[in-house]
């Protein structure tokens, strides 16, 4: 589970899957913005872009972790951790929060997971900003195809996703999606939780055995007709996602922008968080809804 305390104080929801455990910063009256992880991640991954949106006294920033192999507590038994049972635990979690509308903050298959929120609960999510992400047919990404076919295989997907948990394997895999060195504590809260717990492993097994592009070409209909804009940023060294399939993602939806942060890999949040924590502020600002209250922005976000 997420360890860094510049996400703000810990709590959880109790939803009908089970329990989520969170952390929020920022005010309560401020735009809510959802951050939303994939696997072998948790909200770690944003808590450098957390504390400098925090800071600028507009947003309430929340940051679970979602049960995608790095949380501590698995489900209740039999909950659906498919891509679209992950979609609809984000819409229960808003629930639980008593959130109207939200704006989403997603990375990695937390991307997939959030078009699919766009696509069947588009009255839920007010904006959306997606990072380098599953889209189309890369679901999953061309380099893990291989992987989630070994796994259906009977008596294989424990071992599989306990390798993550082997030296060689952690450092090749973060290496692969993120640019900067990982903290130790980081890359432990990312891979404690499904090593140490075959509950928690099983859940993002299950997942990652139903991660099929026929999830992410189904949502393409209510992608292209979600009416709200919507942010693309892709790491310029990205080397799961290709930029053409960002380009394609934001093409999809109706109002959308697309950017590059040169030198990110996968993990955007990690490699390039004080910018992507610019761009998303600078963004929000700028599709403000008629009526919402905009304070000047500051001279540069905060970092601190």
């Amino acid at each position: 589970m997420s360890c860094s305390e510049r996400l703000g104080a810990r709590r959880h929801v109790t939803i009908p899957q089970g329990r989520i455990e969170l952390r929020e910063r920022g005010p309560q009256d401020g735009i809510p913005l959802v951050f939303v992880h994939g696997g072998l991640a948790n909200g770690d991954l944003w808590r450098d872009v957390v504390p400098p949106l925090a800071q600028t006294g507009r947003y309430r920033c929340i940051t679970p972790d979602w049960p995608l192999g790095s949380h501590a507590e698995p489900l209740r038994a039999g909950a659906d951790v498919t891509p679209p049972g992950q979609a609809e635990i984000v819409v229960a979690v808003l629930d639980a929060l008593d959130l109207d509308r939200v704006v989403l903050v997603a990375n990695d298959a937390g991307g997939a997971i959030s078009q699919l929120v766009l696509a069947r609960h588009p009255d839920r999510v007010d904006r959306v900003v997606l990072t380098s992400c599953d889209n189309h047919r890369a679901f999953p990404p061309r380099y893990l195809k291989p992987v989630r076919w070994l796994t259906i295989v009977p008596g294989l997907a424990h071992p599989i996703a306990r390798l993550f948990g082997w030296g060689p394997v952690r450092r090749i895999f973060f290496w692969s999606v993120a640019s900067r060195p990982l903290p130790p504590e980081i890359t432990s809260s990312y891979l404690d939780p499904m090593r140490r717990s075959r509950a928690v492993r099983d859940e993002l097994v299950r997942f990652f055995r139903d991660v099929r592009p026929a999830h992410t070409t189904g949502a393409l209909p209510g992608l292209r007709r979600f009416p709200r804009p919507a942010l693309v940023v892709w790491g310029g060294q990205d080397w799961w996602f290709s930029r053409g399939g960002g380009r394609r993602l934001a093409a999809t939806l109706p109002d959308a922008r697309f950017l590059v942060l040169d030198g990110a890999r996968t993990f955007v949040p990690e490699d390039a968080p004080a910018e992507l924590a610019r761009l998303v502020d600078g963004f929000l600002r700028e599709t403000a809804p008629d009526g919402e209250d905009v304070p000047a922005a500051p001279t540069a976000v905060p970092t601190g």
